[in-house]
């Protein structure tokens, strides 16, 4: 069989020294700075079969690069083949049908401006350049999941490319086993190339709510309202998503609604009312925005200067020692710490429906350390290692989109055996040859 050659291609290909070329391998985690020897920059699903057909044919490592934000950079494979996916970035909205097929190089950012012109919307992360196919193939939580679910819930069929470059429309009622899969297993069964998804109405209405207090001023009462929160997210209306976060010695409790403002209203003042009760906060933020407002603010955040290193836990619950742990700070390296609530739509779903596990978590934790210094990326990463660490008893396992440098541990944190078992079953029917390796990769059966 002759390999297609990269030059057959529609797209761009782009090698060290082109133009273009630094910032194709620049991604999110400013720590990475690998060279591929090629970047395919794919212009349609054709491309990106030649791209695979090139690569395993010249025994070159494949990474699939879209939004970039990978912690660990697996999109970029040093010496191999980056396929680049970002010139595939259009989204289609049938808004008669609630349907968006989405390219898989599109950022979230597009699909919410596209989607929210008819007043729709499905659910996706909260930074806008994120990309729509690794937030979706790792499961794709956002503020929209606990009303409808995680984002690979509502997708109605993907547009794959096998290892062997084969191009395959797959839906629940076409190779069912693989859109199992797809559904929260990663990038390790082929590289998607669209995304059908389902959209809901959303007149794009959201708020913000946050109490911030000190845990150096009073570390017994920080503590005390960060209970008060936990029992109210408890029993929140689906609308509602409760988050805290702690930065330095400042806790912000609180939660983001997507709906109806005055409706939320009753629950900010109960969050009020049940925190001064026991620590009356340092100042508070409660911000009406739209949708497409929430999804853009923590863009400049989240920029692509940082150096960053993050840890992650799923907790089934929020118990008091735990509390104390997330509150134990270990000074100016602590790593910022979130917590976003999960249950509502992420729970009705059974356990064994996607590849998606630890559908009965509470709360994703993580921590996250971002800085500027090659010299500061040793003692960084060690503390938020060292502070993750304090919260291994509590943990219920992980979220895959949030693994970095865990290896097979972390894979097993992430999927329950049954699940692990039938994602590699999977594997090794659509890759045995383990061609599609640098993601959080599940291993076919014979390697």
């Amino acid at each position: 069989m002759v390999h297609a050659t990269l030059r057959d291609i529609a797209g761009t290909v782009l090698e060290p020294g082109d133009d273009g070329y630094d910032e194709a391998r620049t991604v999110w985690n400013g720590m990475i700075d690998r060279r591929p020897r090629y970047i395919a920059r794919c212009a349609d699903a054709d491309d990106v079969a030649a791209a695979i057909r090139f690569a395993t044919g010249h025994d070159l490592e494949i990474g699939v690069r879209c939004g970039g934000h990978g912690i660990v950079g697996h999109a970029v494979p040093d010496d191999g083949l980056m396929i680049d996916l970002r010139p595939m970035g259009d989204v289609q909205v049938d808004a008669a049908e609630r349907r968006a097929r989405v390219q898989g190089g599109a950022l979230l950012g597009a699909l919410d401006r596209a989607s929210q012109q008819h007043g729709l919307a499905t659910t996706a992360g909260n930074v806008s350049h994120t990309g729509v196919g690794g937030l979706t193939l790792g499961g794709g939580m956002g503020w929209l999941a606990r009303r409808h679910g995680l984002a690979c819930d509502n997708v109605i069929a993907f547009e794959l490319v096998t290892a062997d470059g084969e191009r395959l429309r797959v839906d629940r009622d076409s190779h069912g086993e693989l859109d199992w899969a797809l559904r929260g297993g990663g990038g390790n069964f082929g590289v998607v190339t669209a995304f059908e998804f389902a959209l809901h109405p959303e007149p794009g209405d959201a708020i913000s709510v946050e109490f911030h207090s000190s845990i150096e001023n009073d570390a017994t009462a920080t503590a005390a309202a960060m209970r008060v929160w936990r029992d109210l997210a408890a029993d929140a209306p689906r609308e509602a998503t409760f988050t805290a976060t702690i930065s330095g010695d400042t806790v912000a409790l609180g939660f983001v609604w997507v709906g109806d403002p005055v409706v939320a209203r009753p629950r900010v003042d109960e969050l009020e009312r049940r925190l001064a009760e026991v620590a009356a906060p340092a100042r508070s933020s409660i911000d009406a925005l739209s949708y497409l407002q929430l999804q853009t603010r923590e863009d400049d955040i989240e920029g692509h200067e940082w150096r960053r290193y993050w840890k992650g836990h799923y907790f089934r619950e929020l118990g008091n020692d735990l509390i104390d742990a997330l509150l134990a700070r270990d000074g100016e390296m602590s790593p910022d710490v979130s917590l976003q609530a999960y249950g509502g739509a992420i729970a009705d779903v059974p356990g064994d429906a996607t590849a998606f596990s630890r559908r009965d978590t509470a709360f994703e934790f993580v921590a996250a350390s971002r800085w500027r210094s090659p010299d500061d990326d040793a003692p960084r990463m060690a503390a938020a290692r060292r502070y993750a660490n304090t919260m291994d008893e509590f943990s219920s396992g992980a979220y895959v989109n949030v693994l970095g440098d865990d290896g097979e541990a972390g894979i097993r944190r992430a999927y329950s055996a049954d699940q692990l078992a039938r994602l590699t079953a999977v594997k090794d029917v659509y890759d045995p040859g383990n061609v599609f390796h640098l993601n959080q990769n599940i291993r076919p059966s014979a390697g």
